[in-house]
């Protein structure tokens, strides 16, 4: 029940002796709600006594409640010139004001009722739903409660109490005043015991909050409500979700979907085949998913919440254009929907057109003011231009007594969502205990990064590294250019070209040894938890050697939340020549692992929540002929999440496992890492 139907105040007759007894049959139509047949029943009277005031105002009441607003107007307009003192005319002509939606004229009008007449309850009850409609939610609860003063427990004043209440909490949830809204559904609760729509709205505002657990408790007590349980249902089915928990929100989602029969509101029947073709997708039941909304499809082909739902699907499969031409076919149909302008950022977003993503989510609060989905998703796209600085201090040591100490900053400062500056800073310095060699370098480079079109970016540094070792000082040009390419559907390539300098240790520092790599990466993921990447890179040195290198890695996503990952990997290396006095290259080198990975990733940690990370695997590893080694790699990072703008993190790593400087080493670092915005906002130009 909206405010609106409120509105309908309690009739006043005044009952003149005869005529009220001609009139009895009219009064029964206004007061059970049949307006159409109260239209024709006073039309009728009025032909015979045209100037009757109790039936012009019973006219004007039954054309007004009926949907002809403005001509009731007219009526009362009328009436009120020809009765200017009387005050039930001055009621009828007030509400009048609100059946025609003219609030800000209703509020003074009303005003001025109650200022004549402090105690009616019809003035005062017009004033409360005034007030409350233009959202003057304190001062409506004024007089609400004035209108109970005079008639205590009065039903009507009630109800418009209640939807007062909701209405301030709203106002309050919009304004992110999560505490006072909690505080007025609550009242509502103890005025009302387990009301429907206040215990949905306390739902909604614990979602909002990310209270999980006080929603599911407020869905809980609806769902003791037998006529309520199938929204009840679809709300917990959305906490499970919400929680991480698809095959319970499944589960919960087709309980209420079999419980659905042709006695059921059409609304919640909508709602309910709404949530279950969500919960299929959720848990990636795509062909089950696909199925149901194309029957929805072929039977409502322009509905609004079916292509939702269509395009919602394809956003799960990755299948972005298709899900965009959903999303535009929805804002044709209606230029103001929420699921059209939001869902249509996402896709933009994902096919790489961020401008217009920005546009799209800003169409959203046009129409949506303050509405934390389409807020909040601003914010991350802001986040993800803000200027950032990552540091990391770390060290490490294996058994062949090398140490080393480094300190690394990037700097990533957007100056568009296409282009960016880039900065690094490297400072390292090694030594090794038993040959007394020590060395240190510094790296300093700069750059650019540059979206040529949504699906290809370039990357470009440039700079210079000085190095001090043993028997020589020297600087060296260092270059980093890569392009990543996302051509296809669940593909990325990266190709590149890097120089750098090898810094392992001490003796190979002091070698000058210029490395110039040419790589790809090659990532491709699927939509059923499966996944592929493949490094190819080949190196040619200063020193006339050549290397070739071969990675790849096949793994499964177990769980999405936190993510688990099983997988294998397999390596393969080798040298044009072998100098195995200077460093590790072998002819050829082969390793093979099986891993795990656990990750809460900090890209989804909400501020002040830890996040972590852990990898385990264990393999053997072959150099050239030589019998086979066992292999292990232990990594671990846990770090905390300050808030949207910092975060800091442990990290180390122990393995065994060969590199192309090192065979027969155990290598372990431990480091340090502080990720921070530096600016509060954006600095982005078109």
């Amino acid at each position: 029940m909206t405010l609106k139907s409120l509105i309908n105040i309690a009739l006043f007759f005044i009952v003149f002796s005869a005529t009220a007894q001609d009139m009895k049959e009219g009064f029964t139509y206004l007061e059970t709600g049949k307006y159409a047949q109260a239209e024709t029943f006073f039309n009728t009277i009025l032909k015979d006594y045209p100037t009757n005031k109790t039936a012009r105002l019973c006219y004007g009441r039954a054309i007004g409640l009926n949907g002809k607003a403005k001509k009731a107007n007219e009526l009362f307009t009328n009436l009120l010139a020809d009765y200017p003192n009387d005050f039930e005319v001055k009621l009828n002509y007030g509400e009048s004001l609100l059946w025609n939606n003219n609030f800000a004229d209703a509020k003074v009008y009303y005003n001025g009722l109650v200022t004549e007449d402090p105690k009616s309850f019809a003035a005062l009850l017009g004033y409360a739903n005034t007030l409350s409609n233009l959202k003057e939610y304190e001062d409506a609860l004024v007089m609400v409660n004035k209108a109970l003063d005079v008639s205590p427990g009065n039903p009507n004043a009630m109800v418009s109490k209640k939807y007062i209440y909701l209405g301030y909490a709203y106002q309050n949830q919009q304004a992110q005043n999560y505490d006072k809204a909690e505080a007025l559904l609550t009242k509502n609760l103890e005025l009302f015991g387990d009301d429907k729509d206040t215990l949905l709205n306390l739902a909604n505002l614990y979602l909002i909050w990310n209270k999980l657990d006080s929603a599911k408790i407020m869905y809980n007590r609806l769902a003791e409500q037998p006529e309520h349980k199938i929204i009840a249902l679809n709300g917990l089915a959305l906490v499970e979700h919400l929680n991480g928990k698809e095959k319970k929100a499944l589960s919960i989602s087709t309980e209420a979907y079999n419980s659905l029969n042709e006695n059921i509101d059409q609304n919640i029947t909508k709602q309910t085949i709404e949530r279950y073709a969500q919960a299929l997708i959720w848990n990636k039941k795509f062909k089950s998913a696909k199925a149901l909304i194309d029957a929805l499809i072929t039977k409502d082909p322009n509905k609004n919440w079916v292509l939702a739902l269509r395009a919602t699907l394809n956003i799960y499969k990755s299948n972005f254009k298709k899900s965009l031409t959903d999303y535009n076919q929805i804002l044709v149909n209606d230029s103001t929907s929420f699921d059209g302008n939001l869902g249509k950022a996402n896709v933009l977003k994902a096919l790489g057109y961020t401008d217009e993503a920005y546009t799209s989510a800003e169409n959203t609060l046009k129409f949506y003011d303050k509405q934390k989905d389409a807020t909040n998703f601003i914010n991350q796209l802001n986040n993800s231009f803000a200027p950032t600085l990552e540091s990391k201090a770390s060290h490490t040591f294996d058994n062949g007594d090398n140490k080393a100490f480094a300190f690394n900053n990037n700097v990533i400062f957007p100056l568009s969502t296409k282009f960016a500056l880039l900065g690094n800073y490297n400072y390292r310095t090694t030594n090794n205990t038993i040959t007394d060699n020590s060395a240190t370098s510094n790296n300093l480079s700069l750059g650019l990064s540059y979206k040529f079109i949504p699906s290809i970016t370039f990357k470009g540094t440039a700079g210079m590294t000085s190095a001090k070792a043993e028997t020589e000082d020297y600087t060296q040009l260092l270059t980093d250019l890569s392009f990543n390419i996302k051509s296809f559907k669940l593909q990325t390539l990266d190709i590149g070209y890097k120089r750098q300098i090898e810094s392992f240790n001490a003796d190979l520092l002091d070698r000058e040894l210029v490395q110039n790599n040419y790589y790809a990466n090659y990532n491709l993921g699927t939509n059923f938890n499966l996944g592929w990447f493949t490094q190819l890179m080949h190196t040619s040195q200063n020193d006339g050697n050549k290397r070739n290198l071969l990675f790849t890695s096949l793994y499964y996503n177990i769980l999405p939340k936190p993510s688990v990952k099983v997988g294998f990997n397999y390596q393969h290396i080798t040298f044009k020549d072998q100098l195995p006095t200077i460093y590790f290259s072998p002819e050829k080198f082969n390793a093979y692992e099986v891993f795990i990975n656990l990750i809460k990733d900090e890209a989804v940690a909400k501020p002040n929540e830890w996040f972590y990370n852990a990898t385990a695997a264990f393999g053997y590893q072959y150099i050239e002929d030589d019998p086979k080694i066992t292999a292990y790699r232990i990594q671990g990072a846990f770090g905390y999440k300050f808030s949207e703008r910092s975060l800091l993190n442990i990290y180390g790593t122990r393995s065994n496992i060969a590199s192309a400087t090192a065979a027969g080493f155990t290598f372990t670092e431990i480091g340090l890492r502080f990720k921070w915005q530096f600016m509060k906002k954006v600095v982005l130009k078109n």
